[in-house]
């Protein structure tokens, strides 16, 4: 049963439109479905609002210590409620996914996002549920800064907002626990 849910970015107005942050837009795009207002909370390192759900409350978080340290936040959330990492979602831009496509898996390694690699190292394991939204890969190593800190133009951005509409479509099923029936649906609308 997911018990925290994360949404990764930069903070600041100069990333806010930046592909980094499509944790961020789909967090926030989840937290306006739900009616829950993000406040910032100083000791957890973010943004947080709680939804009372048919299975209990459920965290949601967008933390603001830049994508880096990530998992200060999402670790001293997790330990103060006793929520495990398989009880945690975290949502992120992914380079090898095109835009439109969102995957949901479990664990696995952290692909160089320094996001993950800061939350694994916080929670000491990598079984946590992963929402990759797909921004596309720049084809150079040398050009990723550039590119995921860039801004998608119009076209690509809307791709973006498709998958992750598409990602907020399966909430029902994320809500109610069954992460599989989210998976095959969420994995069919935005087969890429």
């Amino acid at each position: 049963m997911l018990r925290l849910i994360v949404g990764l970015g930069n903070p600041g107005t100069q990333y806010e439109d930046t592909r980094h942050n499509a944790g961020f837009w789909w967090l926030e795009a989840l937290a306006r479905k739900l009616n829950v207002v993000l406040k910032t909370e100083a000791k957890y390192f973010g943004r947080t609002g709680k939804w009372i759900g048919p299975n209990g409350e459920i965290w949601l978080l967008c933390p603001e210590t830049f994508m880096n340290l990530s998992g200060k936040s999402v670790g001293v959330l997790a330990r103060f409620y006793k929520i495990p990492p398989e009880s945690i979602l975290v949502a992120h831009d992914e380079l090898d996914l095109p835009p439109g496509a969102a995957k949901l898996k479990q664990g696995g390694g952290h692909g160089g996002q320094n996001g993950l690699k800061d939350i694994h190292a916080q929670l000491g394991s990598p079984n946590y549920w992963r929402l990759r939204i797909g921004i596309g890969h720049p084809g150079t190593k040398e050009a990723v800064t550039g590119h995921v800190l860039g801004k998608p133009p119009q076209s690509e951005r809307n791709l973006i907002l498709g998958a992750i509409d598409a990602a907020l479509d399966v909430w029902p099923e994320l809500a109610a626990g069954n992460v599989a029936a989210a998976q095959l649906k969420l994995h069919t609308v935005t087969k890429k």
